[in-house]
């Protein structure tokens, strides 16, 4: 089972990267199943129906969300579609569905969305709490377990994923828009990576116009957010899982 993750997609401009890229990969590659976060598609903040399914057009089986999940008011529309789940540790009673269970060949697939607490600015439930129980509660059901991680700190995303070892099967980050170079198999055999990246604009602060972010780091002053231009980048990961124990082979980090 060969799966990838593809990083933060950031406004149409990273869509269309997505769509120039995702299906030459799939073929290329032998993707089995793909998972995209879409939480900042829609101008660099939020998702609407539009972009949905144009990011379920290239092939995408789940997309994730984060902290923008509730950016732009459509969400509301489309929020219990079957393919599209959002941190699993909001509050009780907010729309949609944290995790999903899919079947890709002769395999059950379960994909868990979280986000974490620190320097995120919302208020959310235990994501360490609420991910194990999950994961526990469906490791009897599925053969695979994913873990999209929407976190701020590497030291919170490290440690969610020593935490999920030898429950989850693949664990990695997203949010922070910047690929690390720590992909690795924890000592329990789950993959992990911190930071899987974004797929947007190259020349760009985390695909922010490079001016408008330097106005609010060097003036401090409220700056409006302005989406780059120019030449993309797309980042992702694939995960090569072994037909035979689930667990993870070999890590693939992807920067193109």
């Amino acid at each position: 089972m060969r799966i990838l993750a593809v990083g933060d997609l950031i406004g149409e401009s990273g869509l269309n990267k997505a769509k120039e890229i995702v299906k030459e990969l799939k073929e290329k590659e032998k993707i089995d199943f793909i998972i995209v976060n879409g939480e900042n598609v829609a101008e660099g903040m939020g998702i609407t129906l539009k972009h949905f399914n144009n990011i379920l057009s290239i092939g995408t089986d789940v997309v994730t969300m984060g902290n923008h999940t509730w950016a732009k008011k459509d969400i509301f529309t489309f929020i219990n579609h079957e393919q599209l789940i959002r941190p699993a540790n909001y509050p009780e009673g907010v729309p949609g569905k944290g995790y999903i269970i899919c079947k890709c060949k002769d395999k059950k697939i379960g994909v868990i969305n979280l986000i974490g607490r620190t320097e995120m600015g919302i208020l959310t439930e235990n994501p360490f709490v609420i991910g194990r129980k999950i994961a526990e509660e469906i490791k009897k059901e599925v053969d695979i377990i994913i873990v999209d991680f929407h976190a701020e700190a590497t030291a919170e995303k490290v440690a969610m994923g020593n935490y999920l070892d030898g429950i989850a099967t693949v664990v990695y980050g997203t949010h922070t828009h910047v690929q690390t170079s720590d992909d690795r198999i924890l000592p329990r055999g789950t993959g992990y990576l911190t930071d899987i990246g974004m797929t947007g604009p190259k020349n760009s602060v985390i695909g922010m116009d490079i001016e408008a972010s330097l106005k609010r780091f060097v003036t401090t002053l409220p700056e409006r957010y302005k989406m780059a231009e120019g030449e993309c980048i797309f980042n992702g990961c694939i995960f090569d899982i072994n037909d035979e124990t689930c667990k993870v082979d070999k890590i693939n980090r992807i920067y193109l």
